[in-house]
């Protein structure tokens, strides 16, 4: 989405940092900024994380600052080190803010994870989008604001899609939609349903329907998540359309307890 020129001024933003001093937008000034809203438990902002990086990395020494801003959907990211964590295990580099108080999302009226802005050498907002993709039209971008700080730059050709379902013409069947475990947004197959913030004794039947989750056990309810409760085992069971299965989960315990995946029956 463009955005007019010399009309929205970004607000400026900082506390706790990793990769890097504290910055603002301020000091700046004179540079194109892509500002990157993300989560790491979030799987539609993990598919973008190496564009924004290959954008860090290609961009930086010719007038580009990538700001990750990580503003956590769940209380569990609100811990630091659980970021950090998180940082590394995706290899990134540029500097990221830790938005825990949703200060910064707020301030720029954020809605979704992910959310890409892009602002110009005034600082001024020029380009945003909301969600994956977008690619090639985020970089052109950056490189058309780059140009407006050097019309003589050289830039390299833009780069072709980093996942092969980025592509042009890649074949994408519907895939089943994110879903929640907690009470609260959660969508549950069970016929016993969810006992809220209470302990409860789930029971199977077989019976399978899409874009519900079903559990077999001795289950809590919390407005977030659902926890392994008792003695004894406990099943998560889904029937998914999509190439692979992301499930964000912890451990209160320590050790943690085996957890085994199986698709079809198989390990």
């Amino acid at each position: 989405m463009k955005v007019e020129k010399g009309t929205v001024r970004a607000p400026e933003i900082g506390r706790v940092w990793l990769n890097s001093p504290p910055l603002s937008f301020r000091q700046l000034r004179g540079r194109v900024v892509l500002v990157d809203f993300w989560d790491y438990t979030c799987v539609n902002c993990i598919r973008t994380l190496p564009y924004v990086q290959a954008w860090h990395e290609r961009y930086r020494d010719l007038g580009l600052t990538v700001i990750g801003v990580h503003t956590p959907e769940f209380t569990f990211a609100q811990y630091e080190s659980n970021v950090e964590r998180g940082v590394k295990e995706f290899g990134l580099t540029y500097p990221i803010v830790v938005d825990n108080n949703y200060e910064i999302w707020k301030a720029f009226a954020t809605r979704v994870w992910p959310t890409k802005y892009l602002l110009d050498k005034e600082g001024y907002l020029r380009w945003a989008h909301f969600g994956e993709g977008a690619y090639r039209e985020c970089e052109d971008t950056i490189q058309e604001l780059l140009r407006e700080i050097d019309p003589a730059i050289k830039l390299p050709a833009l780069m072709d899609p980093i996942r092969a379902e980025d592509g042009t013409g890649a074949l994408c069947y519907p895939a089943t939609p994110e879903l929640y475990l907690g009470h609260r947004r959660g969508q549950i197959g069970n016929a016993e349903g969810f006992r809220e913030d209470q302990i409860a004794q789930y029971t199977f039947d077989g019976m399978l329907e899409e874009n519900v989750f079903y559990a077999s056990g001795e289950w809590a309810s919390t407005v977030e998540y659902f926890e392994s409760a008792g003695q004894g085992e406990h099943h998560l069971i889904l029937r998914y359309s999509a190439a692979g299965v992301n499930l964000v989960m912890a451990s209160p315990r320590e050790p943690m307890r085996e957890v085994i995946v199986r698709q079809d029956g198989n390990r």
